[in-house]
């Protein structure tokens, strides 16, 4: 049995873009996420450790967009599902959408969004690997 786990406006503080004032300044990312993953065994089980514990998911999202720094919405959202990925093997697929509500554009929106996602045998090698 397939089943998606929905982490939706994760909020947080981080310093990602081209700009230099985005890189002194920071401002706020808003992260959703889909795992996808055969919920079999956690659905007869009920035990944890049978599928993915979202709180170590959203504790990687957290680490990455606060202390690391991209310029680019698809490098942070590569970035993003690479560490899932590696960390979380029950998990075949992730979808990520990267909201950057201000992008500095000199007008309103609501946000600027990269909506990207892979499988687990899709992954792109990381620099040096």
């Amino acid at each position: 049995m397939t089943g998606k786990i929905h982490l939706q406006n994760m909020v947080f503080y981080g310093y990602h873009g081209n700009l230099a004032e985005e890189n002194v300044l920071g401002q706020r990312f808003l992260i959703d996420v889909v795992l996808t993953l055969d919920v079999t065994e956690a659905a007869q089980s009920d035990r944890l450790d049978a599928t993915v514990d979202y709180q170590r998911v959203y504790n990687i999202c957290r680490q990455i967009v606060e202390k690391e720094r991209m310029r680019l919405l698809e490098a942070l959202a590569n970035r993003l599902i690479d560490a899932v990925l590696e960390a979380c093997p029950r998990v075949s697929r992730m979808d990520v959408v990267v909201k950057k509500p201000s992008a500095p554009l000199g007008g309103a929106l609501d946000y600027v969004a990269l909506e990207t996602g892979k499988d687990r045998d899709t992954r792109l090698p990381r620099p040096g690997q």
